[in-house]
């Protein structure tokens, strides 16, 4: 059997490459880091130091108004591309020999699920692009 602090040294041992590979990566970003500012022209005009945002100048206050149905649109893009990853595995399961009528039931309650949804966002009128 072999001696415990030899099992503690080989225990660190190889958690200290892991360490060590971290240390490289650090250095490696602060080295390019360095070298970027110490190899960038360094110009400031009154045009550089204004704020840019998107080709136009700032003229006003801060404070701008947003479309939310841009967001109602993200969100059941995201809703029904998270519900057809659950599509995958239930076709496999559904192949497995034993499990195809309780499989199917489950799907069409998944699927009920995602129709009420798509309903509720048409009644609401959330689909309608204006």
């Amino acid at each position: 059997m072999r001696e415990p602090t030899v099992i503690a040294a080989e225990y660190f041992r190889s958690y200290s490459v892991v360490g060590l590979l971290a240390v490289v990566g650090v250095l490696f970003v602060a080295v390019a880091f360095g070298a970027g500012r110490l190899l960038r022209p360094v110009v400031p005009t009154p045009e550089k130091l204004l704020t840019y945002e998107c080709g136009v100048d700032p003229v006003g206050e801060g404070w701008a108004h947003t479309q939310v149905r841009y967001y109602v649109y993200a969100f059941l893009y995201v809703v029904f591309a998270v519900d057809s990853i659950f599509l995958f595995p239930w076709a496999t399961v559904f192949a497995a020999p034993g499990y195809g009528a309780a499989t199917l039931v489950e799907m069409f309650v998944f699927l009920g699920f995602l129709a009420v949804g798509l309903l509720y966002a048409y009644k609401k009128g959330v689909l309608a692009w204006t």
